[in-house]
């Protein structure tokens, strides 16, 4: 130990810094008494020393090593006072992880020795408990700097009202594709495969959102099942890539697949976990911040600092009221934007950055200060999931700009729409339009929301037009864990089938759900495999599936009872060249060159009327019609597009309205038939079309003149 002599260091910036001839360690901790950094052998088995910081700059400990090299696996150990009822739980005897770590070595095993306390016959209260938890806790590693920004390519910076978002798992994505090397799958490597990315193009997708890449480990629970966190919303380390999701080890394998999606013009958006961590509640394991200095970092519970708050619904919950917190927040997102490259962040669970001991959803948060004040950050995609695991969570359209939001109202109306609740039709109606009751407030748009049917968080689409309710057996909880929001079986017919009627239905409002997302106002985002009927059998909580159950079945590629990415590719195909969808702006409902049938938007009943205040709250009729019409354009006539909705269970016919300067409609795409060309039958103004049952038409108007949209064609990459 004698061989290594720290020097003083400088406190910034924090987390350890390669500057070429050593090493530099900065630690926040305003409670500590000590700070201990602990050097390990190449194996990360021996701990060789353990060196106290030897300075301090206010609540920052730091030291500097010299000759120390990138590589170099280290922890903390830190020396305090052992005081739950003051909100203090140092214990030296428990190796902590750098919580600005850029990689972790080695894996984490469940042990009593990572428990900070004492286990007694009266619970936690016993006092601290001294075993040495290192041989059960993943090493911090000193590495290198990732290449500059100006030697890679260009951000494709796509416009919010061009992106289409596209959800999905890092390795399940991969793990079952049959073109991806075997050793290769499940990586980030594998994403950069030109057969996914001309996938990916041919689909129509621009932006990837990635579930959670940082460092994450297994709950005990789930653990002792023989299962896994598998979505990853269990984080330890926010800087650190998880470890297998790299091929290489190197966090330059994402730097460079990122950079080939870049080149292909695609966008990768991460979801962060910021608001609470791997160490749980007051019973949990002590891994880095509740031994760095727990009262720093924490929402402790008022009267009884001995407990936290857990609004995360995961037992504790982070203070984004102190700057500690805030400014590890900013490393994180300052990392993986400028020098892992990515092009946004998905918030989980973001009122729980913008609230703490008030309770009230504060939009002028530390954070969003502190994102709208840096220019790498602010100019970012950045989304919030609005709402957390309390009773007063839910802050949807609260957030401030450019924080966009993700609409879980659009997911319930749409649901309860195409489940054919007739009772649903003004709230499909104010989806459809772009959510005025929600975004239209201080100066927003359509395109403040992403609008979504599916996510990684409840059912497939595949499962949601199959199954009646969850089937979480697999999971082990008795089946009561995941959601209870009912699912759309047809008949009361559940599950696989071979039945081919049932299939087409399932089919045909699949695609009538897909062709809504796509046409809508706001920002699409659909869930990956969806397009390819993805099934979890039925499972809408598979958060600690890692296996067939959550992994995409590429099988389903071409495969005409499953495979919808055809029918996808041509209605977004429809959305970037129909002008309306993609309007930042809400509808007026007022006329474009006044005369009264021409405004901007319509609604109609199936037999032509045009419905009223009254018909808005018939529940008997569930039938929806949706003319828009945009304006005249330099480069032909006014836009006009019906849409037609008939989520019923029985076949209906929709009455076609004429609006003046035209005399025929072009069916472009059919829900039931799955038509999506142009070649599709035109149909004179003012007679009837026949809707099947769960089913959508969208038909262009043919001006007067002859002028014919441009074909919708088939787009199936044929490298797949």
């Amino acid at each position: 130990m004698a061989a290594f002599v720290l020097t003083a260091g400088t406190p910034q910036p924090l987390g350890t810094t390669w500057d070429g001839d050593g090493v530099n360690l900065s630690v926040y901790s305003r409670n500590a008494e000590r700070v201990e950094w602990c050097l390990f052998d190449e194996g990360g088995t021996v701990e060789i020393a353990r060196l106290p910081l030897p300075a301090r700059d206010g609540d920052i400990w730091h030291g500097y090593l010299p000759g120390a090299q990138p590589g170099l696996l280290y922890g903390l150990r830190v020396h305090g006072p052992y005081a739950p009822e003051h909100g203090h739980r140092f214990n030296p005897s428990k190796l902590l992880i750098d919580p600005y770590a850029k990689a972790l070595y080695g894996t984490y095993r469940w042990d009593d020795a990572v428990f900070g306390y004492a286990h007694g016959p009266h619970g936690i209260g016993e006092g601290a408990d001294d075993r040495d938890s290192a041989p059960f806790v993943p090493r911090s590693v000193v590495t290198a700097p990732l290449p500059g920004p100006r030697l890679r390519p260009a951000r494709p910076r796509t416009p919010w009202i061009d992106t289409v978002l596209y959800e999905m798992h890092v390795k399940g994505y991969t793990m079952r594709h049959p073109g991806i090397p075997e050793a290769l799958r499940g990586t980030v490597a594998a994403l950069s495969d030109e057969n996914l990315i001309a996938y990916w193009q041919a689909l129509g997708v621009t932006t990837l959102e990635w579930m959670p890449m940082a460092a994450f480990l297994d709950e005990q629970e789930v653990a002792g099942r023989g299962l896994t966190d598998y979505w990853g919303y269990n984080p330890i380390a926010p800087l650190a890539i998880h470890a297998p999701y790299l091929a290489t080890g190197d966090a330059r394998e994402m730097v460079e697949t990122i950079d080939r999606l870049h080149a292909a013009g695609l966008e990768v958006v991460i979801d962060v976990v910021l608001n609470h961590t791997a160490e749980a509640g007051a019973e949990g394991p002590t891994l880095s911040l509740r031994g760095l200095d727990n009262a720093s970092y924490y929402r402790l519970q008022q009267g009884c600092p001995a407990r936290y708050v857990n609004e995360s619904g995961c037992g504790n919950t982070l203070d984004p009221s102190q700057p500690a917190v805030i400014g590890l927040f900013h490393a994180a997102l300052r990392y993986w934007a400028c020098d892992i490259g990515v092009d946004g962040f998905r918030f989980d669970l973001a009122t729980l950055l913008g609230r703490w001991d008030t309770g009230q959803f504060d939009a002028s948060a530390p954070l969003w200060r502190t994102i709208a004040a840096d220019p790498d950050l602010r100019d970012l995609k950045l989304v919030a999931e609005p709402w957390d695991a309390s009773a007063h969570g839910n802050a949807l359209g609260a957030f401030p700009s450019p924080i966009r939001e993700w609409n879980g109202r659009y997911r319930d109306d749409v649901r309860r729409f195409w489940r054919g609740d007739g009772h649903s039709r003004a709230a499909m109606a104010t989806r459809l339009a772009g959510s005025a009751d929600i975004f239209s407030r201080r100066g927003r748009c359509p395109g403040m929301g992403i609008n979504f049917i599916t996510c990684h968080d409840g059912f497939t689409l595949a499962d949601l037009t199959a199954y009646a309710g969850k089937h979480n057996e697999a999971n082990g909880f008795d089946g009561l864990d995941g959601n209870n929001d009912p699912g759309m079986e047809i008949d009361g017919r559940e599950g696989e089938t071979q039945n081919a009627d049932l299939l087409a239905a399932r089919r045909c409002r699949r695609r009538a759900m897909l062709g809504t997302l796509a046409l809508s106002r706001g920002v699409p985002m659909l869930l990956a495999g969806d397009e390819l009927s993805r099934t979890q059998l039925g499972n809408n909580n598979a958060f600690c599936q890692d296996n067939a159950i959550s992994w995409l079945d590429w099988s389903a590629l071409g495969d005409p009872t499953r495979d919808l990415s055809d029918w996808v590719a041509a209605a977004l195909r429809l959305r970037r060249m129909f002008t309306f969808p993609r309007v930042d702006a809400f509808y007026t409902g007022t006329s474009i060159t006044g005369e009264i049938d021409d405004r901007d938007i319509r609604w109609f009943e199936p037999d032509g009327g045009e419905l009223d205040a009254q018909a808005w709250e018939n529940g008997a009729q569930c039938g929806l019609g949706m003319l828009v019409s945009g304006t005249v354009s330099a480069n032909g006539p006014r836009e006009r597009v019906f849409l037609a909705l008939n989520p019923g269970k029985t076949s209906r016919a929709f009455h076609l309205p004429a609006p003046a300067g035209a005399t025929t409609w072009r069916i472009v795409l059919d829900s039931d038939k799955g038509a999506c060309t142009a070649a599709n039958a035109v149909v004179a103004y003012g007679s009837g079309v026949q809707l099947a049952a769960h089913s959508m038409l969208v038909l262009v108007a043919v001006p007067d003149g002859g002028y014919v949209t441009q074909p919708i064609a088939h787009a199936r990459s044929s490298t797949m």
